[in-house]
């Protein structure tokens, strides 16, 4: 028997989830398709995070390709299928790896496994970034180096935390219904073993009552903690550095991992700033949403302090 994932037509960061939501119960060693035929668009975030999907079993899963012939195309020079390949069995009319390259993409979907693939991923996107952050987005031409930073910043918590590698990808597109504006979006993401597992392994860590996945979220995010922290300092700040950054271009910061989300949210965003109870799925996945900018500079973003992280008992999803 051969259970099927349904990928959604509109694949982002929020109908992801319907994707966890269907495999969660699949028991290990279930044979599982997952079923993109009538997939039509997909994020950097929905693109990365199937990836992940693929590498959150042990078993290899079949992959139905999409239908679509410009949907196809597109995912094919986000460079998706050259990666998909290699974890999934895929099904379908697959375009030749030569296809793929790179177009409107700003930076196609890259593996993150070392220190050097960090380094690699900021040279690759320096010019391209500033091209089209000060150029077609109008913002500040001090955000460039702020972005490389940012950037390796991200990728850097694969190396350092995900235990083993990660997926990055940029692009930029407009978000018409939310916005109205074009933005730019970084999407890293990785099923490695979270940040719940990953700051119980620092020495001295200890587990109390309300130990859990929104609190190691909360951690990690908010707080800088870090399982290197330990007799080092200047550990923990790549998160918030990232937080800073993000606040500073009124953009918005999402973290995934085990069975929480975590949201800190500009005044264009109704997001919620933490969510529990979710499926469970491994790793961290992490999207950086920064928007164009129109006009004067618009109030800053509302970083959420650390004590209104988690939401009141009557702000929480059910």
């Amino acid at each position: 028997m051969t259970t099927v994932i349904s990928v959604p037509p509109s694949l982002d960061e929020q109908t992801f989830e319907h994707v966890i939501e269907q495999l969660a119960p699949v028991p290990e060693g279930q044979k599982i398709l997952v079923d993109a035929r009538h997939a039509r668009w997909a994020s950097p975030y929905g693109l990365t995070a199937l990836l992940c999907l693929a590498q959150s079993r042990e078993d290899r899963m079949a992959f139905a390709v999409p239908e679509h012939p410009e949907t196809l195309s597109y995912w094919s020079r986000t460079g998706f299928f050259r990666h998909a390949g290699e974890l999934f069995e895929l099904h379908g009319a697959v375009p030749r790896a030569r296809d793929a390259h790179e177009s409107d993409v700003l930076l196609e979907i890259t593996p993150i496994v070392r220190s050097d693939d960090v380094h690699g991923v900021v040279g690759r996107i320096q010019q391209k970034a500033a091209d089209i952050l000060h150029g077609q987005l109008g913002l500040d031409t001090a955000i460039t180096g702020a972005f490389g930073m940012t950037l390796s910043e991200s990728c850097q918590n694969i190396v350092e935390h995900a235990g083993q590698g990660g997926w990055v990808a940029v692009q930029t597109y407009k978000y018409a219904r939310r916005l109205g504006r074009r933005v730019v979006v970084i999407a890293v993401c990785d099923a490695g073993v979270g940040f719940r597992r990953s700051l119980e392994s620092a020495p001295g860590h200890r587990v109390s009552d309300r130990w859990d996945d929104a609190m190691a979220l909360e951690d990690a995010v908010l707080r800088a903690v870090s399982r290197f922290r330990h007799g080092d300092h200047g550990r923990g700040q790549g998160l918030a550095g990232i937080r800073r950054f993000v606040g500073r271009w009124q953009g918005k910061l999402t973290v995934r991992s085990g069975t929480a989300r975590l949201a800190i949210t500009p005044e264009w965003d109704e997001d919620v700033p933490m969510t529990e109870s979710l499926p469970y799925f491994p790793g961290a996945q992490m999207q950086i949403t920064i928007p164009e900018r129109i006009g004067e500079p618009t109030p800053r973003a509302k970083s959420a302090p650390v004590s209104s992280a988690r939401p009141r008992p009557s702000e929480r999803e059910t």
